[in-house]
């Protein structure tokens, strides 16, 4: 029983969803002046609640769409449905009742903007990047990106019922950020990709024209990273950390682009997530303290 447990809750994808929830409550963070009250507290547990099923329901459907992609590749052939211990059936169950459940949270707990927001969030991720994006084109990471940048949006929205520019800029973030992150991992995992059939950029358009992308992008996203506190969502905290973890990925990127090694790559790709994860946390510790 335990072992089929585990099973259900790989298909989750538990750290990506877990990143998800995170970005999304700052979203909710950012949207209460001030300290929360009781009710800020319910209303957010709710959300994360909300959408963390939602976001499961998601992740399990991918596993199902890409399961004869997966079992080609060494870092996803270890996924249930990639090995044949969940069934196709089991899995759609699953995900339709994960993805029902949050919707149902989020209408009757929250409001129906985020409710919408996030089932809209699922079709993009779930059905417009998994099915057609994904297979179709080597800008999929580019496009499909929009629906990984919209947890802030959706955390703003179950706070304040609206998609304020606020909530907009986190977006934007996010979606810059998706690009150089995940191509980094495709650098090295390019043989990988190259059996799956996916036609990810390494694949497509060679190593150095993907390195190049990598630069170009940390160097928007260094950009955009300034405007929470240009806007004046945030202040000299948030800068400070903002300026530094885009100074380090920036710094990656351009090691990378100049002399590449898959072990650089590979700590590429390990600083991305430091960098959304501190960018994040400083906009949180900045909101509350300054």
């Amino acid at each position: 029983m335990s072992s089929r447990v585990s099973q259900f809750y790989a298909l989750t994808k538990p750290r990506v969803v877990q990143l998800i929830v995170f970005c999304a409550l700052i979203g909710m963070v950012l949207a209460v002046p001030g300290l929360p009250t009781l009710d800020d507290v319910k209303l957010a547990a709710a959300a994360c609640a909300g959408i963390w099923l939602v976001a499961a329901a998601a992740a399990a459907f991918n596993c199902l769409v890409e399961k004869g992609i997966d079992a080609k590749m060494r870092r996803t052939a270890w996924r249930p449905t990639a090995r044949g211990e969940l069934s196709d059936g089991q899995t759609l169950a699953f995900a339709t009742v994960l993805c029902a459940a949050g919707g149902a949270l989020l209408h009757a707990w929250v409001n129906p903007l985020t409710m919408w927001l996030t089932l809209a969030t699922f079709v993009g991720y779930a059905v417009i990047y998994t099915v057609i994006l994904k297979p179709l084109t080597p800008q999929n990471i580019v496009i499909g990106g929009a629906s990984g940048a919209m947890p802030p949006v959706l955390g703003w929205a179950a706070v304040r019922g609206d998609v304020g520019p606020e909530a907009l800029i986190l977006f934007l973030i996010i979606f810059l950020w998706t690009p150089p992150h995940f191509w980094a991992l495709a650098l090295y995992r390019v043989e990988d990709y190259r059996k799956s059939g996916l036609p990810m950029l390494p694949v497509t358009h060679g190593n150095e024209f993907t390195r190049l992308q990598i630069l170009l992008y940390t160097l928007v996203l260094f950009a955009a990273c300034l405007m929470p506190f240009a806007y004046g969502m945030s202040s000299w905290l948030y800068l400070a950390a903002a300026v530094a973890m885009s100074v380090g990925f920036t710094w990656y990127a351009f090691r990378l682009w100049r002399e590449y090694s898959d072990a650089l790559a590979r700590k590429t790709f390990r600083f991305s997530l430091i960098h959304l994860s501190v960018l994040f946390a400083a906009m949180m510790v900045d909101h509350y303290l300054l």
